[in-house]
């Protein structure tokens, strides 16, 4: 067959629209108009969010679906026709520079998107995302409006108990810098309240610890780990101030295992979001170590209960002893866990 100006201006024409079916059409008539079960619909401040995700590409960085393939933030449900009935225009991205936001909703407080669309270097320092902040306070709240209802009635159980939360975390921050400490280590299990840090401090750990801390936490916490980083005038309560905790070890001790399951974990209500999907194990006990030897003046690493070496594992005495209590001063009694 001879080929032609027009034969292959047709054969293009054809496999354009091929593509378009199978990419577009195929989909489109897959897709179901029942809403699946978490589905609800929009209100009219999460409607001017959405158009405002639409306007300003965030597409362009973040996609609205999980794959059977994800395990990273909000990958506990994978996504539904059925979830996006009634959103037009539907963009669900595909690009990934930044999180999948499907599931965002809960996962933050209101306060932390308030900073984070700021500036999103204050809650995460080495974030490639840019500035917000001239779409002005009402535009962001209505952005962060429809961020919150993003998992819909999934995302309304979690956004509760991020409010019920955050009133029992603003109650004991008001009640004093000790009690505020108190409050938060009750919310620990007793397992992790006396458990140390497995791994020894060495220079190497410390240094390790210190490079996690700048990605993640100096600017909530701050340089010297005094809770004063930029993202603290706008989160509240504000971060928590870790030189404080070395009259708070436990048993005048232990605050490994506390780190660790707080780091892991976060604190629901506050700024302080959990990070057991951004770090390894080993990687939040470097982070404790480093908290432990230059904010609190001690660490619990490799002290009694311990178990075997690991087989690449410094011989190390542990040079930062706990520091020594006032005459007839005895550590503060762990507070009982309260109800949420």
């Amino acid at each position: 067959m001879k080929m032609t100006p027009a034969l292959l201006i047709i054969g293009a024409l054809m496999v354009f629209w091929a593509s378009t079916f199978i990419i577009v059409g195929i989909p489109s008539m897959t897709m179901k108009e029942t809403p699946s079960e978490i589905w609800r619909p929009l209100t009219a401040e999460e409607e001017a969010g959405h158009r405002l995700y639409v306007a300003n590409g965030c597409s362009y960085c973040h996609s609205l679906f999980i794959r059977n393939s994800d395990w990273d933030i909000g990958a506990e449900r994978i996504a539904q026709s059925g979830d996006y009935v009634g959103v037009e225009p539907a963009i669900l991205g595909s690009e990934r520079t930044g999180p999948d936001l499907s599931q965002e909703g809960g996962e933050h407080p209101d306060d932390w998107h308030l900073s984070h669309f700021k500036n999103p270097r204050y809650t995460s320092p080495v974030s490639l995302m840019p500035s917000w902040e001239f779409l002005g306070e009402k535009d962001i709240r209505q952005l962060t409006a429809y961020v919150q209802a993003l998992g819909g009635k999934a995302a309304d159980r979690r956004v509760e108990r991020q409010k019920r939360w955050k009133a029992a975390a603003v109650a004991a921050y008001n009640s004093g810098p000790d009690r505020n400490v108190e409050w938060i280590h009750s919310q620990v299990p007793e397992v992790w309240r006396r458990m140390p840090n497995p791994y020894p401090a060495t220079q190497a750990v410390l240094q390790r610890g210190k490079r996690i801390y700048q990605d993640f936490c100096i600017n909530c916490h701050g340089p010297i780990g005094d809770g004063k980083g930029p993202a603290a005038k706008d989160v509240f309560p504000p971060p928590l101030n870790f030189t404080i905790l070395r009259r708070h070890l436990v048993e005048n001790r232990y605050i490994g295992g506390i780190f660790y399951y707080q780091i892991m974990n976060g604190i629901t209500g506050t700024g302080m979001p959990y990070f057991k999907k951004h770090l390894e194990s080993e990687k939040i006990w470097d982070l404790a170590n480093y908290l432990g030897v230059y904010f609190v003046g001690y660490t619990d690493a490799n002290i009694e209960p311990r178990g075997i070496d690991a087989s690449y594992e410094e011989q190390w005495t542990n040079p930062y002893k706990p520091p020594a209590l006032p005459p007839g001063a005895s550590p503060p009694p762990s507070s009982p866990r309260p109800s949420p």
